[in-house]
């Protein structure tokens, strides 16, 4: 796999990379190659991040495609940020690929296009991991969870069974979600809430147990990058 990623910031990203290849090497696989990286910041351009090349913006893509390479978003620290970036990519011709750890065990369970899954990452049986997803190290995913697109999980997160969260839902370090709750599209939950109830679209939810604290403004009714925007304005 030839491989571009949108982000360079986080060097652990090149620790789960180096993970890959030694498993690949160790299964006598051909190994993930890493061309380099994607940042819309002009600046940017023509410099490096781990000694890889930042190749520039979205206007890249079709050269690295044209290539074979696949792309993944880097971006969690806004999931409307993530979202656009996996459409932009989308947009200029790209192909969403996944970065998984290899001590993720992803048998019995779906993980979309566009996936970055870190360390000793659990996921259970029947769950289901929508596109463009990331849920960094230690992040428990039990039987059944239904994941929307563009959604980021912190590490140290528990997701108990039959939980179902929306798409571009933010959810913060040590967050604890119980059984068979529902949160819905675009919410935040803070670090270290518990949430024992079902979490409205856009609320802002915090403490134990969660309580909603505001709500956001909504600017997308989805956040899936393989399929057209819908902006809410647009929406009847």
């Amino acid at each position: 796999m030839r491989l571009v990623l949108y982000g360079p910031k986080n060097p652990e990203t090149m620790r789960v990379l180096a993970a890959i290849v030694a498993a690949e090497r160790a299964r006598g696989e051909p190994e993930t190659e890493l061309l380099g990286f994607l940042h819309s910041d002009p600046a940017l351009r023509g410099t490096t991040f781990a000694d890889r090349p930042i190749f520039g913006g979205y206007d890249a893509v079709p050269d690295l495609a044209a290539q074979g390479a696949v792309f993944v978003s880097l971006v969690t620290g806004s999931t409307i940020g993530r979202y656009e970036t996996a459409r932009g990519i989308v947009e200029a011709g790209g192909t969403l690929g996944k970065l998984i750890h290899p001590s993720v065990d992803q048998a019995w369970c779906s993980i979309g296009p566009g996936a970055y899954v870190q360390e000793s990452v659990l996921i259970q049986a029947e769950a289901e991991i929508g596109p463009n997803c990331s849920i960094h190290m230690g992040a428990l995913v039990a039987h059944e969870v239904k994941l929307g697109a563009s959604t980021f999980i912190a590490h140290g997160v528990s997701l108990s069974g039959e939980v179902t969260i929306g798409d571009g839902v933010f959810i913060g370090t040590n967050a604890s979600v119980l059984p068979r709750v529902t949160i819905g599209n675009f919410a935040t939950i803070g670090a270290g809430a518990v949430i024992t109830k079902d979490v409205p679209d856009h609320a802002v939810v915090v403490g134990n147990p969660g309580r909603v604290l505001k709500t956001t403004s909504a600017k997308y009714a989805h956040a899936n990058p393989l399929v057209a925007p819908a902006p809410i304005a647009q929406q009847a």
